[in-house]
């Protein structure tokens, strides 16, 4: 069995929290990284760390998604994230989203607002950002490296091959999901993303295929990662696991 790290869930929406976990724990999984979305996430996503010392770790975020409410809203959300630095592990889900449906709740202009207020938390508190960047992978990166963040991971990377090699030139990270099964992109910047560089996740629960993801699925990504790099599924889990111990700091874990 493997010792693997899911790098980024969404533990607040799983049904059977309960469940999920001890399948996880029985496929290997020795760390959850639970990333917020919101207020409202961040709140349970504490919540559930405290529930699972030591295997679930805190990341507070503003995804770029949840973005559609007042500048005053926006400021106490920012507050709230730091003041709870101490207690987390990274900053995350935020990043910019250009997708036309998510640019008619929450325009560029504000979503770069957003980031640059997260980031800046980041260089402060010398906390990795886990990074959503969709369609706006040039901007997401350049605001990232802008701010002087030192610790980022580009979750989910589907963006061209010249920026994959911007973010890792910058060494930053890119994480591998389930999409490294089939997604043509996804697939290509899997490949393309050397070893010393690369997590994985589940980006549970999100639907692959008809299939909803949950973390002990971190071993189907750490198989469809080992096949496109050509590697044992040892060296793959070894490495990432090392990536994700080092890079989030995680305490209790040996």
């Amino acid at each position: 069995m493997y010792r693997l790290v899911d790098s980024h869930a969404h533990l607040e929406e799983l049904e059977d929290l309960d469940a999920a976990l001890e399948r996880a724990r029985q496929t290997g999984v020795i760390a959850i990284i639970a990333v917020g979305s919101d207020y409202e996430s961040n709140v349970h996503v504490l919540e559930i760390a405290a529930k699972y010392p030591n295997l679930v770790y805190p990341a507070l975020g503003l995804h770029p998604g949840s973005l559609n409410k007042d500048i005053l809203s926006l400021g106490h959300d920012l507050r709230f994230v730091e003041d709870k630095m101490e207690d987390v592990v990274a900053i995350g889900e935020v990043g910019l989203d250009y997708d036309k449906r998510v640019v008619a709740r929450a325009g560029k202009d504000r979503q770069k607002e957003a980031f640059r207020g997260v980031l800046t938390l980041a260089k402060r508190y010398n906390k990795p950002v886990i990074i959503h960047s969709r369609y706006a992978w040039r901007d997401s990166l350049t605001l990232a490296e802008g701010a002087g963040v030192g610790k980022a991971i580009f979750h989910w990377y589907t963006g061209p091959t010249n920026i994959l090699k911007d973010i890792l030139d910058g060494g930053y990270f890119v994480s591998a999901t389930l999409a490294a099964e089939y997604h043509a992109e996804h697939r290509r910047a899997i490949k393309e993303t050397p070893l010393q560089n690369l997590l994985l996740e589940t980006d549970c629960p999100v639907v692959y295929r008809g299939h909803q993801a949950e973390p002990a699925d971190v071993s189907r990504v750490l198989q469809a990662a080992a096949e496109l790099k050509g590697l044992s599924p040892d060296t793959v889990a070894e490495a990432t696991t090392e990536n994700a111990l080092r890079l989030f700091r995680l305490p209790g874990i040996k």
